[in-house]
């Protein structure tokens, strides 16, 4: 049994208490609901089913395509499977950035629908009235600076940012505007270390952060790279805790060997 199994429900409020009391907060993502029953046992403070299903469940090349209808799916299967880790839901690609109106509109639906606890939204200053409609709407918001996944064909890239002296200021000029709006959190994704203890320190709302060095208020990493089952994706910030990729297929490769050679099933499986 985990450490964290008999602790109380996490909440927005939980996470910044844990800022508060210098305690690092944890969060992994997950997309159906035996990986989050996983996930929640093993006691991670939150759990963020991410766009980044399009990547790791859908076989897509960015996170742009998958839709609300997906994600809310994603979120209700993740909602069923979780007792104590606060649940963050992305909202996707075209679902907030323009109208403030059909921002509120998405963040309704995957609340209502989807069950989520939360929803995260990238950006700053280009979005403040999506955010301020949604906040004021009592929806809570973890808010997504730096390397933007929805943003790839706009940087072309997906490489540190904020290096450059304008970009980093920008960056610190939006934690503080989403910290104003009111969002209970901040998702800081590969800027220099250097810049999100910068920010950490600037703000009294929790930092996340994934690539971006050890001073941010807790960490994220997706489930499936973290576990080892992507072989494919190796950046730097990425400590992978198991090779399931090999472990997974040389599993398979058993089964299909003795199925093949008429061990499996022997008399004992049988009726």
């Amino acid at each position: 049994m985990s450490v964290h199994s008999e602790l109380k429900k996490i909440t927005t409020e939980t996470l910044r208490k844990m800022k508060f009391d210098k305690e690092k907060i944890t969060m992994l993502t997950a997309y159906d609901f035996t990986t989050a029953k996983m996930v929640d046992a093993g006691g991670v403070d939150s759990i963020l089913v991410g766009d980044s299903a399009a990547n790791v469940m859908a076989g897509h090349e960015t996170t742009l395509p998958i839709t609300l209808d997906q994600m809310i799916y994603h979120t209700q299967c993740v909602v069923r499977g979780v007792d104590r880790a606060l649940v963050v839901a992305d909202l996707p690609f075209g679902t907030y950035q323009s109208n403030p109106e059909k921002a509120l509109e998405s963040a309704v639906r995957m609340m209502k629908e989807g069950g989520a606890h939360a929803i995260k939204i990238e950006g700053g200053a280009e979005i403040e009235d999506s955010i301020r409609k949604i906040v004021n709407a009592g929806i809570p918001v973890m808010a997504h600076l730096g390397l933007t996944p929805q943003s790839i064909y706009q940087f072309g890239t997906y490489k540190v940012r904020a290096k450059e002296d304008a970009e980093a200021e920008k960056l610190l000029s939006d934690a503080r505007l989403v910290e104003e709006l009111g969002c209970f959190a901040l998702v800081l994704e590969k800027i220099p270390a250097g810049l999100a203890k910068k920010v950490t320190e600037s703000i009294s709302i929790p930092t996340i952060g994934i690539g971006a060095g050890a001073d941010c208020d807790g960490q994220v990493l997706v489930y499936h790279d973290m576990v080892g089952m992507n072989k494919g994706f190796s950046p730097k910030f990425l400590r992978r805790y198991l090779d399931l990729h090999s472990e997974i297929t040389g599993a398979v490769s058993r089964y299909v060997s003795d199925v093949k050679t008429a061990d499996f099933p022997n008399q004992n499986e049988s009726y």
